[in-house]
């Protein structure tokens, strides 16, 4: 069964989560820790994140330097087939834009396919910067530009523009979306033009990044809905746990801490208190937003989990 129609068929707000690959060298294990901590609160879907590979200078026994390409966390679709199987939970890999060619996109795809993996959330990515001498052609600039990939493959078009017999069942997909606009949109008018692209494209549903005032997330869906986007928009939801993420969230995801709650995190003198502090308002956030008839809450559970377990226990 679909993402899609999970979310639409729940009688209740559903549950779902975001979880991170583990870093090279560790098993799955963490993850699976992660989700059997999780697991309780009947999680209609599990998203896994997707990371390009970073470069790293190694010196060599002559004292020069060598540029190696690293990839520091196991991809998203072994551990998306590898949680499917283990707990019969739709898994959603992120399928990025960016640091992954056009290429290796349809191998994901190809892959994805064949372990019986449908569902995808399709993103940009964390911008990253090519080196010298890349060829731009070979890699998708936009999120837009990835779902047309993802739309021919579902019609049986290789990115090389040949043929294949399509697939049996269609991917899936959701895509983002930003309450306070995404950072390099010049204004809301653009950004949400883009988003009524991408659901006349097919994205079934949007997640929105991160936000802390439920009022941003009313009237951005207030202004979906007038503009003639009519799916279902998912609250992306984080608990703070540490005092610095009062101006690193902000400063890497644009999203605004509420003076209010800004001034109970900055009382906090330990990480400790600041936990407590982010899980009563996130509380409190996702019963309003529960209130609010919102179809699903997805959390974003990296370096947070306890405290997504201590808030799905309080509203679930």
């Amino acid at each position: 069964m679909k993402v899609i129609d999970l979310i639409n068929g729940s009688k209740t707000t559903a549950f779902s989560f975001e979880i991170l690959p583990p870093i090279k060298g560790n098993s799955i294990q963490k993850v699976y820790n992660v989700i059997d901590k999780l697991k309780e609160f009947d999680p209609k879907y599990i998203n896994i994140t997707s990371h390009h590979s970073e470069y790293i200078y190694k010196t060599l026994p002559d004292g020069s330097f060598q540029k190696v390409n690293i990839r520091k966390r196991p991809g998203s679709v072994a551990i998306a087939s590898a949680i499917q199987n283990k707990y019969g939970i739709p898994a959603v890999p992120h399928i990025i834009c960016k640091g992954f060619t056009k290429d290796e996109t349809e191998y994901a795809l190809i892959d994805l396919n064949f372990l019986g993996v449908y569902d995808l959330l399709l993103l940009r990515g964390d911008v990253k910067t090519l080196e010298a001498g890349q060829n731009t052609d070979q890699y998708h600039e936009h999120a837009t530009d990835l779902q047309e990939q993802v739309n021919n493959f579902n019609k049986g078009i290789a990115v090389d523009g040949s043929t294949f017999e399509a697939n049996e069942t269609p991917f899936s997909y959701g895509m983002a979306c930003y309450p306070e606009k995404h950072e390099e949109a010049p204004n809301m008018d653009s950004d949400i033009f883009y988003l009524k692209e991408k659901v006349k494209n097919g994205a079934d549903y949007l997640v929105t990044q991160m936000f802390f005032d439920n009022e941003k997330y009313y009237s951005f869906v207030d202004r979906c809905r007038a503009e003639g986007i009519t799916v279902p928009i998912i609250p992306g939801i984080k608990p703070v746990v540490f005092k610095n993420q009062l101006t690193v969230l902000p400063k890497i995801f644009r999203s605004d801490i509420p003076e209010p709650f800004a001034t109970e995190l900055r009382k906090c003198n330990n990480d400790d208190e600041v936990k407590a502090v982010g899980v009563e308002w996130c509380i409190q956030q996702c019963k309003d937003l529960i209130a609010h008839g919102v179809p699903s809450l997805h959390f974003y559970t990296m370096m947070a989990t306890d405290s997504v377990y201590k808030v799905a226990k309080e509203v679930y």
